[in-house]
């Protein structure tokens, strides 16, 4: 097995519920590119993982990995879906904190370069987001 295995994980992980900006920098090559725009007005490229990372943890500090299941797909690919959980403690796309809690899953897909991430698409499920912030009716 490659060393590779695991990136998403460690994202999540190490970035996504430990705050770790700078590890992006670690995982990620410098011209990645994310095929996904999670987020209204989330730049491209690494810039844009770390606004990804901060909206996420602002509206929720205390996010955590509730579920992952990884898969290695291919030599140079890996996917992931995962369930993140956490309170909404901080303003999400405009919607000031509700103190609700909530959970929602995101799909990735990665394509690995040199033991980083090159590439990656996914979705996140905004929707059930915004439903259980009470942002969009159920």
């Amino acid at each position: 097995m490659s060393d590779r295995v695991g990136l998403i994980e460690r994202f999540y992980k190490d970035v996504m519920e430990s705050g770790n900006l700078a590890l992006i920098d670690e995982l990620a090559l410098d011209g990645y590119v994310d095929h996904e725009e999670a987020l209204p007005g989330q730049p491209s490229g690494k810039e844009g993982v770390r606004y990804f990372v901060n909206a996420m943890r602002t509206a929720f500090p205390d996010i955590r990995v509730k579920e992952m299941e990884p898969k290695v797909l291919a030599d140079n690919m890996e996917a992931c879906h995962v369930v993140l959980a956490g309170t909404h403690q901080g303003d999400m796309a405009g919607i000031a904190a509700t103190g609700k809690s909530v959970e929602f899953g995101c799909t990735d897909i990665i394509r690995v370069e040199d033991g980083k991430v090159a590439e990656h698409w996914g979705t996140t499920d905004n929707l059930t987001l915004m439903q259980q912030i009470g942002a969009v009716p159920r």
